[in-house]
C-alpha cells in the first residue's frame, strides 16, 4: 500500500516539493532562517567586537593567500583565454583581435588628420588655434585650447568607436574592444587637458611659448606634464586590460595578479615623481627625509590595495592628492580673474568665490560620492546595513552641507572684505561720505564675527544632525546654559546690550576721539561688550560698553575753538580787528591749513577789562582734530603782527606814589629791577621749552 500510494503521488506534488527543496538551498531564505531561530544576543549588532576585526584580519589574510596561489596559474589563464577567443570569434586569435583593433585606432588618427586638414583651411579654425599666450585673458585662451584640441578627440572617437558600435560583431568581440577603445579615448582626454592646464595647447616643447591655465614656471609645467603622460597610459591600459580580462571570464584572482602588477609600474612613477619633482630637486640642502616619507607612504598605499583594504587605500590617496588638487584649482581660478576686466563678472567677489569655491566643491563632492560607493560595495566590517547605509547618507550630507557652508561664508567674507577695502582707500570728500565709511569701518568688522560663528553653528548642528546624534538636547542645554548666563552675568549682558545701542544710535566709530568720564582717546577697535580707547599720550583703555554713560564724542561735522589775549588799555580796537582778520586770510590761503578751517580766524570783541588790560576774545571753526594745530600757527601769526604794528601785550604794573622824590625813585628802581629778573626768568623756561 505505501509503494501504491507513492506511485499515486500526483505529478503536482512532486514539483511542489523540488520547489521547497530550491528555496531551502537559497542562501537568503536560509539566512532569514537561521536568524528567525537564533538566539537573541545582549550586545546590539552594530558594535565592532574583537571577533569581527579578527574575521576582517582573516578576509585579508585569505585574499593575499588567494593572490599568491594564483600568480602560477596566469599563463594558464591567458592560454585558457586565446583558445576561448579562437573558439568565439569565428577561429581568429588574439592577433586577429589585436590587429582589428589597431585598425580602428587609425582609422579614428586619419579621422583626426582629416579633421585638422579641413579646419585649417578655415579662419575659425586658424583663430581658435592662435595660442601664443597672449590673448586678452587666459580664461578665453583655455577655451579657444579646449576647442582646439578636444575637438579633434571627438572626431578620433567618432570615427573609432562609432564605427565599432554601427557593425554587428560576435558578443565575445564586442565585450573585449569596448573597454579598449573606451581606455584609449580617456587616456587621450586626460593627456590633452594635462597639456592645456600646464603647458599650453600644441606641445611640449621647450621652445614652445604657450603657457598653460595653471600659474606654473614653464620646466615645472613640462615635468608635471610628462609624469601625468606616463601615469595616465599605464592606468587606463590597467583599466582597460581588466575589462578584457573579465570578458573572458579570467578568474579574480588572476586579474587581481595583473593588476597589481601594472599597479607597480604606477609606483614606480609616482616614486620617481617625488625624488625628481621640482620642489625637492631647488630645495637649499637637496632631498632628504620628506622625499623617504612620501616613498615609505606610496609603498604603503600599494600594499594597501594588494591586502583588499579599498576604503583605507581611498582614504589615504585622498590624503595625498586632494590638497595639491584643490591649490591648484584655486590658483588656477585666481589666476583666470587676476588682471583680466574682459571676463564676466572680474572684480565681482561673489563670482570669484562661486568660480573658486564651487570647483573646489564639485571635486570634494565626486570624492565623497566616489569613497560612499566604495563603502557601500565593500562595507564588511559593519554587521549591520542599517548602520552602513546611516553613515554613508550621514558623510554624504555632512560633506554638502560644510561645502555649502564654506561657500555662504566665503562669499559674506569677500563681499565684507571689499566693502572694508573701499571704505579705508575711498577719500572723503563730504562729510556724509566719511561718516558712512566710518560707520562701515565700525560694524562690519562685528558683523562678520557674528556671520562666522552662526554659520558655522548651524553646519556643525546639521552634519551632527545627518549622522543621527539627536541635537535637540543640545539646543535645550544651549538655551539653558544662555538663561543662566543671562542671570549670572547681568553685567555682561549689559555690556553686551548697551553696545548694540550705542551701534544703532552711532555714538561713535573707530577712528574717533571721544571722552566719556575720565576715559577718554581715539577708538582702536570694538569688541562684542567693549571699546578699545588709546590716549593721546599712548595708554590704552578698554572701557565695557555698560561704563561708558554719557559720550562726548570730539570728531563729528567741526569744532568752534574759542582763546583770548590781553592788550594794554591804550591799545587801539579796531586796528586790532583788522589785523586779526588779515591773519584769518592768510590761514585760509595756507596750504598746509587752509583746507582744515571751516570758518576763519575773526574777533568776536571785548571779553572783558581785566587787571592789567583789555582781553578780547577771538574764535574760528575747524575739521575735528585739527583745532590746536592751527591754534598754535594763529598765535604765532598774530604775534607777528602785533610786533609790526606796535601793539603790546599786556602785562602787569604798579604804580608808586610818594611825596618824597627820592623815595620815589628808589621804588621805582625796585619795581624795575623785579620786573627784569622776571623777564630773565621767561625767557630762561622759554628757551628751555624750545
Amino acid at each position: 500500500m505505501p509503494v501504491l500510494a507513492q506511485e499515486a503521488t500526483p505529478p503536482a506534488s512532486a514539483d511542489k516539493v523540488d520547489q521547497l527543496i530550491k528555496l531551502l538551498d537559497d542562501p537568503q531564505i536560509r539566512a532569514l532562517l537561521n536568524k528567525q531561530t537564533a538566539a537573541p544576543v545582549t550586545e546590539p549588532a552594530t558594535d565592532m567586537s574583537a571577533a569581527e576585526f579578527s574575521a576582517w584580519g582573516n578576509r585579508i589574510r585569505e585574499h593575499l593567500r588567494e593572490v599568491g596561489q594564483a600568480i602560477p596559474q596566469v599563463s594558464s589563464e591567458f592560454m585558457r583565454a586565446g583558445g576561448t577567443i579562437a573558439a568565439d570569434i569565428n577561429g581568429h586569435g588574439p592577433l586577429g583581435v589585436f590587429l582589428l583593433f589597431m585598425t580602428l585606432v587609425l582609422i579614428g588618427l586619419g579621422a583626426e588628420w582629416l579633421f585638422h586638414r579641413i579646419g585649417s583651411r578655415s579662419r575659425l579654425h586658424a583663430a581658435l588655434a592662435q595660442t601664443d599666450g597672449t590673448s586678452e585673458n587666459p580664461l578665453h585662451n583655455a577655451g579657444r585650447h579646449l576647442f582646439a584640441l578636444l575637438a579633434p578627440l571627438v572626431a578620433f572617437s567618432l570615427a573609432s568607436l562609432g564605427l565599432f558600435m554601427a557593425m554587428t560583431w560576435p558578443p565575445l568581440l564586442d565585450a573585449i574592444m569596448l573597454p579598449l577603445l573606451l581606455g584609449v579615448i580617456a587616456c587621450r582626454f586626460v593627456i590633452r587637458i594635462a597639456r592645456v592646464l600646464l603647458v599650453g595647447p600644441r606641445s611640449v616643447k621647450e621652445s614652445d611659448p604657450a603657457q598653460g591655465l595653471v600659474p606654473t614656471d614653464r620646466a615645472s609645467g613640462v615635468f608635471w606634464y610628462k609624469r601625468i603622460f606616463r601615469f595616465a597610459c599605464i592606468l587606463f591600459a590597467g583599466w582597460a586590460l581588466a575589462g578584457v580580462m573579465t570578458a573572458l571570464n579570467i578568474a579574480p584572482a588572476v586579474r587581481g595578479v595583473v593588476v597589481y602588477a601594472l599597479g607597480l609600474g604606477l609606483l614606480l612613477v609616482a616614486i620617481e615623481t617625488v625624488w625628481n619633482r621640482p620642489a625637492a630637486i631647488a630645495r637649499p640642502h637637496g632631498r632628504g627625509a620628506m622625499e623617504w616619507v612620501l616613498t615609505f607612504y606610496l609603498c604603503l598605499l600599494w600594499v594597501l590595495w594588494v591586502a583588499g583594504v579599498i576604503i583605507i587605500l581611498w582614504l589615504g590617496i585622498y590624503a595625498l592628492i586632494l590638497p595639491g588638487l584643490l591649490k591648484a584649482t584655486t590658483a588656477m581660478a585666481k589666476n583666470a580673474f587676476a588682471g583680466n576686466p574682459d571676463i564676466p563678472g572680474s572684480g565681482n567677489p561673489v563670482i570669484e568665490v562661486l568660480v573658486e569655491r564651487g570647483a573646489r566643491a564639485l571635486i570634494i563632492t565626486l570624492a565623497v560620492l566616489w569613497l560612499g560607493f566604495i563603502v557601500s560595495k565593500r562595507a564588511s566590517m559593519f554587521t549591520g546595513e542599517a548602520m552602513t547605509d546611516r553613515l554613508i547618507q550621514g558623510a554624504l550630507a555632512g560633506a554638502i552641507i560644510l561645502l555649502v557652508a564654506d561657500i555662504l561664508w566665503q562669499i559674506v567674507k569677500a563681499v565684507i572684505n571689499r566693502s572694508l577695502d573701499r571704505a579705508r582707500v575711498s577719500v572723503a570728500e563730504d562729510s556724509a561720505h566719511a561718516a558712512r565709511n566710518g560707520r562701515l569701518l565700525t560694524l562690519l568688522p562685528l558683523l562678520r564675527t557674528a556671520l562666522a560663528v552662526i554659520i558655522t553653528l548651524i553646519a556643525v548642528l546639521m552634519v551632527l544632525s545627518g549622522l543621527g546624534v539627536q541635537i535637540g538636547p543640545l539646543i535645550a542645554g544651549a538655551g539653558i546654559f544662555g538663561v543662566a548666563i543671562g542671570f549670572g552675568s547681568q553685567t555682561l549682558v549689559k555690556d553686551v546690550i548697551s553696545g548694540v545701542f550705542y551701534m544703532m544710535d552711532d555714538a561713535f566709530r573707530v577712528g574717533e576721539y571721544i571722552q566719556s568720564g575720565s576715559y577718554k582717546g581715539t577708538v582702536e577697535s570694538f569688541s562684542i561688550r567693549s571699546v578699545r580707547l588709546r590716549h593721546h599720550r599712548g595708554p590704552v583703555f578698554t572701557v565695557p560698553f555698560g561704563t561708558l554713560g554719557a559720550v562726548q564724542n570730539m570728531s563729528r561735522d567741526w569744532v568752534i575753538d574759542k582763546f583770548t589775549i590781553s592788550v594794554g588799555y591804550d591799545t587801539d580796537i579796531n586796528k586790532v580787528r583788522k589785523m586779526v582778520k588779515g591773519v584769518g586770510a592768510a590761514l585760509l590761503e595756507d596750504e598746509e591749513y587752509g583746507s582744515m578751517i571751516l570758518e576763519t580766524l575773526k574777533m568776536k570783541g571785548v571779553e572783558q577789562f581785566g587787571d592789567y588790560g583789555i582781553n578780547l576774545s577771538f574764535a574760528m571753526m575747524t575739521k575735528p582734530g585739527y583745532q590746536t594745530t592751527i591754534r598754535r600757527k594763529a598765535y604765532m601769526m598774530i604775534r607777528e603782527a602785533f610786533t609790526k604794528n606796535g601793539v603790546v601785550f599786556a602785562s602787569p604794573t604798579v604804580q608808586v606814589a610818594s611825596n618824597d622824590p627820592s623815595s620815589a625813585a628808589a621804588a621805582a628802581a625796585t619795581v624795575k629791577a623785579a620786573m627784569d629778573q622776571k623777564k630773565l626768568a621767561e625767557g630762561g623756561e622759554g628757551g628751555e621749552g624750545v
